[in-house]
């Protein structure tokens, strides 16, 4: 191969090297410390196809709100799933509203919130309150499983989406993609999944498949590697663990998947964004050269 500019670019993204390498030829915002702008000579491969990445903010749980919108600017993502550590559940409308605006005028979309733990009925209609007024499209969620009449009565009212979360193993609801899709097959279709690959793996399922098997309930993704296929599988950095992430983004692509790729990183919760941006770098590495 030629290395020309281009070709060096790819190379530095694939090793996830990208924000590091480039960060002296950002913007006078990154220069004036808000580290806001994405240069603008540096192409999102993702742009090419129907998708969308973004940040699970989970990642950003040791910081505040303003060094989390920093950071995910930083990386070039544009949306972002709200974890409640930022703007608590039982908020004012009033704080709600403040916090989304803040959000937005940074350029960030705020498309969802949550993992939200949904425990009796007063927590549905605090989550679609909070949803409502922030203007999100879609809850992530773990409810119990009696709630989902009721939550199918939210969605009805709000057109707000749900999707449900698997947590691995262990969970007492929805340990596995599986597990969520069988209680939710014959409800309304705009309660759906949220596919975390690495919990999908650590239970011991491919997330490939998965996503071919529950394609028409798949809301969203939570992107992340592990370190090995069991229940004591860790976060690692994105391509240094057992995931075959080609093979999951060329499925979701073949299948014309619309929704986000959120990445959530959950090592190193004092310093995550070294780990992150390498991720994000390998990710679009991928992307660049994605065989179909």
């Amino acid at each position: 191969m030629i290395i020309n500019r281009r070709n060096l670019l790819k190379i530095l993204v694939a090793a996830g090297l990208g924000p590091s390498i480039l960060r002296d030829s950002w913007s006078s915002a990154e220069r004036n410390g808000t580290g806001l702008d994405w240069p603008s000579a540096w192409k999102k491969p993702e742009k090419k196809f129907n998708f969308s990445l973004g940040l699970a903010s989970y990642t950003f749980r040791a910081f505040n709100l303003e060094q989390t919108i920093q950071m995910t600017r930083r990386l070039g993502l544009e949306k972002i799933c709200l974890k409640d550590v930022y703007l608590p559940l039982t908020s004012s409308a009033a704080e709600i509203t403040q916090a989304m605006a803040k959000i937005r005028a940074f350029g960030l979309n705020p498309y969802a919130c949550g993992v939200v733990y949904l425990e009796k009925p007063s927590e549905v209609d605090q989550a679609f309150f909070y949803a409502q007024t922030a203007g999100l499209e879609m809850i992530i969620a773990s409810p119990r499983p009696e709630l989902l009449s009721l939550i199918e009565e939210k969605i009805k009212q709000t057109k707000i989406s749900l999707a449900i979360h698997n947590h691995g193993p262990g969970d007492r609801y929805y340990p596995t993609p599986a597990d969520a899709y069988e209680r939710i097959k014959n409800l309304n279709h705009k309660i759906g999944l949220c596919l975390d690959i690495g919990h999908a793996v650590r239970a011991g399922i491919d997330p490939a498949e998965a996503a071919r098997l529950y394609f028409d309930r798949l809301l969203d993704v939570h992107l992340k590697d592990v370190s090995s296929p069991s229940p004591e599988g860790e976060t690692v950095e994105m391509g240094r663990g057992v995931i075959n992430l080609r093979e999951f983004l060329r499925t979701v692509t073949r299948l014309n998947y619309h929704g986000t790729l959120s990445f959530e990183f959950e090592k190193d919760e004092k310093d995550p964004l070294p780990g992150l941006a390498e991720s994000v770098g390998y990710v679009r590495g991928l992307l660049s050269c994605l065989d179909l």
